[in-house]
């Protein structure tokens, strides 16, 4: 647990975030280092609006085991926010986001 998905159309410094962003987590929901796992998919296209911008997105999704308030959840949500910018390789028009949710209850792990 944690299970961390960070979709992005943009360059991204992702070991450095992950690096950054694995103690924060931690620090926020009480867990282990070792049991944060991040995954990165860099989305090929991207369309905002009525696609007239050439805007970039960087989506974080962090699920976790049920019990976290949504304080905790929205605490997290927003450390993680002012985190990501200095990841993001570019500057204008990238639409950042964050979604804390709880794993379902078929989750398992090995």
């Amino acid at each position: 647990m944690p299970q961390i998905t960070v979709d992005h159309s943009v360059p991204l410094d992702r070991r450095g975030f992950a690096l950054a962003l694995h103690p924060l987590v931690v620090e926020a929901v009480d867990t282990r280092l070792d049991a944060c796992k991040t995954r990165f998919r860099e989305v090929q296209e991207a369309v905002v609006g009525d696609g007239s911008a050439d805007d970039v997105i960087v989506h974080v999704e962090i699920a976790l085991l049920s019990g976290r308030t949504d304080e905790v959840k929205a605490r997290l949500s927003r450390a993680v926010l002012d985190l990501l910018p200095r990841f993001v390789e570019a500057n204008e028009d990238v639409r950042l986001s964050v979604e804390i949710r709880d794993l379902e209850s078929s989750y398992r792990k090995r």
